[in-house]
């Protein structure tokens, strides 16, 4: 195994990583700044008012977004096994 093969596993490792989690971030985030400009707007500054929507939300999206997830690091894990004998070496 070379170091070039050792960085380009590590690359498209974090690649997919950042695939994976951008969509349950990105939906967390939006979530959290609107119930943030509402509790502003209000004045109710509880806690827990955020964590159900976020919940909601995220599992909103891996309902949505789940089977393309689990595709994408299924294809991942199967050119890794793939690569397994050009690792041996």
């Amino acid at each position: 195994m070379t170091e070039t093969m050792v960085l380009e596993l590590g690359r498209d490792a974090a690649q997919i990583t950042l695939l994976l989690i951008l969509p349950l971030l990105g939906v967390s985030l939006i979530v959290g700044l609107v119930i943030g400009i509402i509790q502003s707007a209000t004045q109710i500054h509880e806690p827990t008012i955020n964590f159900v929507p976020k919940l909601l939300a995220i599992f909103g999206v891996l309902a949505v977004m789940g089977p393309w997830m689990l595709q994408n690091a299924v294809k991942f894990t199967a050119d890794l096994f793939a690569r397994l004998p050009d690792l041996a070496r």
